[in-house]
């Protein structure tokens, strides 16, 4: 199969301009943006390990410290993700429970297995159904900003709901760690080159690092 690459075209990353590159290494810029352009994105593989590797990290903290401190007449209860979750579905809110729960309990968890995935596989040179896993990595560049509303509700209710002695909510340590989460798998998103996927059809005996 007749790839890009083989042809010395490279797409730049911000415009996505197809530019003719004279020569594997060198400083080419793109014509219409100025972003420096590259075959392949480099050290694309450490930099996604390392923040997958802090994404995980942090996705324990994220969803075993509480995300919310309500006060209200002098009674304090810390929620976690989950138990807002089983607080709405003891209150026969089950839409709004499957809401908080797809984007922030299965989402990111999902990103971070198919990011693990894309990696292994990309280092192992796997030539197993490219373009679906192509289709994967572009899903989950696509929904992982949505993992945010648990992040924007606690950041509107922290805002409204201060009513002094009868009522107050605060932000505790799981929404900071489950903020890091998101950030860090939307980096690891970015830093991944799925050109990589492709990587075995140019040199089948060339290894991804």
């Amino acid at each position: 199969m007749t790839t890009a690459r083989s042809r010395g075209l490279a797409g730049c990353h911000e415009c996505g301009m197809v530019s003719r590159l004279p020569e594997a290494h060198g400083h080419y810029t793109c014509r219409r943006c100025g972003t420096a352009l590259h075959f392949r994105k480099p050290n694309s593989l450490s930099r996604t390990w390392a923040l997958l590797i802090a994404s995980f990290i942090l996705y324990v903290p994220a969803n075993l410290l509480p995300i919310t401190h309500t006060t209200s007449l002098g009674h304090t209860q810390s929620d976690t993700i989950m138990s807002g979750v089983l607080y709405f579905i003891s209150h026969g809110d089950w839409p709004l429970a499957l809401v908080i729960f797809t984007a922030s309990v299965a989402v990111p968890f999902m990103k971070l297995v198919i990011l693990t995935y894309l990696l292994i596989s990309v280092q192992r040179g796997s030539t197993h159904r490219y373009r679906d896993r192509t289709r994967l990595y572009r899903i989950t560049e696509l929904v992982g900003r949505w993992s945010m509303v648990d992040v924007f509700v606690v950041t509107v209710l922290v805002a409204l709901v201060q009513l002094g002695a009868l009522a107050n909510i605060n932000a505790g340590w799981g929404a900071v760690y489950f903020g890091a989460v998101v950030v860090a798998t939307m980096f690891a998103a970015e830093s991944f080159d799925p050109r990589l996927i492709w990587e075995p059809l140019d040199n089948p005996h060339e290894s991804a690092s």
